[in-house]
């Protein structure tokens, strides 16, 4: 049975932006593309898709870890929940209708780490209690707004770890309390 975790990076207020954010520090880049290498999948809502087709074509002016993380998310494979797209780039699979049994069934037949991203499908697999493992990988800004980490009440948390990942990011993993 695969386990479904939701990690993202945020402010220390709770929001998810990364472009004011901004890029990681390459030791916390670094653990992203190992991150993402050891993955099943990753199942995205089509917000956070749509930022992250940004990997899929390479560009002039990236260095050799952009295109290590490029390689690593294209070789997923990738659900991507939406009923306003009408296709799915490569190695992408679009769910529009009944996306709870979708899930349910690569949580039966799959093994190992599917990644979920995307805070508003986030909080519908919270609610459908589908999620393992929840990820704050938190930042040292405070972006004063956006879009929460959490689109909803805050389910029942119990900490599991913390690990500094870098200079600037601290990962803290919670499970379902």
């Amino acid at each position: 049975m695969a386990k479904l975790v939701y990690g993202l990076s945020q402010s220390l207020d709770g929001y998810v932006d990364h472009m004011k954010l901004g890029p990681p520090v390459p030791a916390a880049f670094r653990h992203f593309i190992e991150l993402v290498r050891g993955l099943t999948g990753l199942i995205y809502g089509r917000r956070t898709y749509e930022i992250m087709r940004y990997w899929d074509e390479d560009l002039p002016d990236w260095d050799a870890e952009d295109r290590d993380f490029a390689v690593a998310w294209r070789s997923q494979p990738k659900w991507v929940v939406s009923r306003s797209l009408k296709s799915a780039g490569p190695n992408a699979t679009l769910v529009a209708d009944d996306f709870e049994k979708v899930i349910r069934r690569l949580k039966a037949e799959l093994s190992g780490e599917i990644q979920v991203a995307g805070p508003v499908l986030a909080q519908s697999l919270t609610e459908a209690g589908l999620i393992d493992e929840y990820r704050l990988y938190l930042r040292p800004v405070v972006l004063g707004g956006g879009t929460p980490f959490f689109a909803g009440p805050r389910p029942p948390l119990h900490l599991v770890a913390s690990d500094l990942i870098a200079d600037d990011l601290i990962r803290l993993t919670y499970v379902p309390a």
